[in-house]
């Protein structure tokens, strides 16, 4: 299987919207999420996912031609607010890519895009999302990174805090 990460664009945004959907129905377990009357849920991707914005990196991945998820990229903490720091915003893989390493894969290729200083939160109730996260960021960082319970204004869940890149610790994939 070959991956390819691509910033999406205006051509993918529909792939991007509809994805969503997808993954607010994950989310469904553990957040109260009902569908509408059309038979799809009241979520979209963040309106200004696709702007132009210089700190918003959406991207969408695909295995061979078949796109397998995407992920959101902030370069801003949604904790402190500081724009030195990556923020993982969204992540998801299609349920048939996963437990296959492409997710793992998909997070590696996005810190050695991104070097510097990352957080990635997930919700308390998502314990896989943290397993899975803990597991990847290890593999990247050789096991140095914080792992931080928080329950404030600012985020209630764990928090992962690492530096990216070679002379950081981390490892090019």
């Amino acid at each position: 299987m070959e991956m390819h990460i691509v910033a999406v664009a205006p051509s993918t945004q529909e792939a991007l919207r509809n994805l969503f959907q997808l993954y607010a129905y994950d989310f469904s377990e553990i957040l109260p999420l009902d569908v509408g009357e059309t038979g799809r849920f009241d979520v979209e991707p963040p309106s200004d996912a696709f702007s132009t914005d210089s700190w918003r990196f959406p991207f969408m991945l695909r295995v061979d031609v078949h796109i397998a998820g995407f992920a959101i990229v902030h370069r801003k903490s949604k904790l402190s607010g500081a724009d030195d720091v990556w923020d993982m915003a969204e992540f998801f893989i299609l349920r048939r890519y996963r437990r296959a390493g492409i997710g793992t894969a998909m997070a590696h290729k996005l810190f050695a895009a991104h070097p510097g200083k990352w957080e990635v939160r997930q919700r308390r109730a998502n314990v896989a999302a943290t397993a899975f996260w803990k597991r990847a960021i290890g593999a990247y960082t050789a096991d140095r990174f914080s792992d931080e319970l928080l329950d404030d204004e600012r985020w209630c869940g764990p928090v992962q805090r690492f530096m990216s890149g070679t002379e950081a610790g981390g490892t090019s994939p």
